[in-house]
């Protein structure tokens, strides 16, 4: 889908958003958790039955119910990957590694939520859901099964709330996605045959927008407990753009074909719960769930190849559902000063004998704090921070078919270890009119 008109309409809203550099997702797969700095600092905990702001409807639209006027939010996090990959390629044999391959990033967002009457809210959102960015660098010698991939997204909310009664509110909306990415993979610089290292073997880039949907309700059970559950539709790209490379045509690696690349962004669902313990402490709690089982292959369709037009498998990625936990807790110090906390498991989207060195996805478990300062009786300041660890996770990446344009062919197969941490600060300001 090609708009350039649609395009020029959002420039303001996707504005906030052009300073955006992506990097290895800190949650499942190449999904982006880092929708505030509110909630950063509870490691997202309770986000589905919670309204701190206008953010709120990121995560559940029916909570724009419970925000009173107008308010604006907007912020961002700033997020610093350590990954390293390290391994050995089969051909040689050939140890190899690279480290800390994926860049810094900063992650901003905007959030307007407008009170309508006792019954309706309406709100608009722009952020990211979905992003990863890995480089391993030309001297990695598994080069061969993808030296680079990106997914870039930037997403645009109109939203709608209504509240049934005191208890129940339901809300919706629809979800504008504009999206762009890229695989590549290249012959290793430790392949033997004369001339043929760095010949690339699959690249293809392209971009697509795309609309979803996105639901969610609240139920107000007493004056101190609530439970929020959101579901998020699978959006679907046709990344359209150009190819090239041996795979596509192996006489003239570097002649261009139009052609496009297949990528669906998962459903999401979110069950949560939010608990008042008394005037000064709250706890809550998510689940999230992930359906990872729709990435199973990257395919492209490329035309006028001599070798392969038509559809094409670039990259077999097999993934599976994924699953996160997440508890934590608010604390009133005084009449200025909230303080925030949690903590929440990741689990991998991927298995070992499917796992890449392009997308090294693994379990992660985080560890939150955050503060919350109010400034004047419209004014709020948030900050939060977020360590993640990593766990080790081995990767075998071998012989995918009998083609003779199969990456083993090219370098043989990669046995390997990923490790890794991150952190991540943010900082939010929130403006109630």
């Amino acid at each position: 889908m090609n708009n350039n008109k649609n395009r020029l309409s959002l420039a303001i809203a996707l504005g906030l958003l052009g300073s955006v550099t992506s990097t290895t997702s800190m949650a499942a797969g190449f999904q982006l958790a880092e929708y505030s700095a509110t909630g950063l600092g509870r490691a997202y905990a309770g986000e589905a039955a919670m309204a701190d702001g206008a953010d709120a409807q990121w995560r559940n639209m029916a909570m724009l119910t419970y925000l009173e006027g107008t308010q604006i939010s907007v912020g961002g996090i700033y997020v610093n990957p350590n990954i390293d990959v390290e391994g050995v390629s089969s051909m040689g044999p050939t140890s190899t590694k690279s480290e800390d391959f994926a860049h810094d990033a900063f992650i901003p967002n905007l959030y307007v939520s407008h009170r309508v009457n006792e019954k309706i809210a309406i709100g608009f959102a722009v952020g990211t859901n979905y992003g990863m960015e890995t480089d391993l660098g030309d001297d990695f010698s598994a080069t061969n099964f993808g030296n680079e991939a990106s997914v870039i997204t930037k997403e645009i909310n109109v939203n709608m709330a209504y509240k049934i009664n005191h208890q129940f509110s339901v809300g919706g909306g629809v979800r504008y996605v504009i999206a762009e990415g890229s695989f590549g993979a290249i012959v290793p610089e430790q392949f033997v045959i004369p001339n043929t290292a760095g010949t690339t073997l699959k690249y293809m880039e392209g971009t697509d927008e795309a609309f979803g949907w996105q639901v969610g309700t609240a139920w107000q059970i007493n004056d101190a407990n609530r439970i929020g559950f959101t579901y998020k539709s699978e959006v679907n790209l046709n990344l359209e753009g150009k190819a090239n490379g041996f795979a596509f045509n192996p006489a003239v690696p570097t002649a261009k074909y139009n052609g496009s690349m297949e990528l669906a962004l998962p459903a999401t669902a979110e069950l949560a719960s939010y608990h008042q313990l008394n005037d000064k402490t709250a706890v809550h709690a998510s689940f999230n769930w992930t359906d990872w089982s729709s990435f199973e292959k990257l395919v492209s369709d490329v035309d006028g190849s001599p070798l392969s037009s038509g559809k094409q498998t670039l990259k077999q990625e097999n993934w599976e559902d994924n699953y996160r936990l997440a508890v934590g807790a608010t604390y009133l110090l005084n009449q200025k000063v909230t303080l925030r906390t949690g903590v929440a498991y990741d689990t991998s989207a991927v298995s070992e004998e499917n796992r890449t060195a392009t997308i090294p996805e693994t379990d992660r478990l985080w560890l939150s704090i955050g503060a919350g300062y109010t400034w004047s009786d419209n004014l709020t300041l948030d900050a939060g921070f977020t360590y993640i660890f990593a766990k080790d996770a081995k990767m075998h990446e071998g012989r995918e078919s009998k083609s003779l344009t199969d990456p083993a062919n090219f370098g043989g197969e990669f046995n390997g270890e990923t490790t890794g941490s991150v952190w991540l600060l943010g900082v939010q300001a929130n403006y109630r009119f």
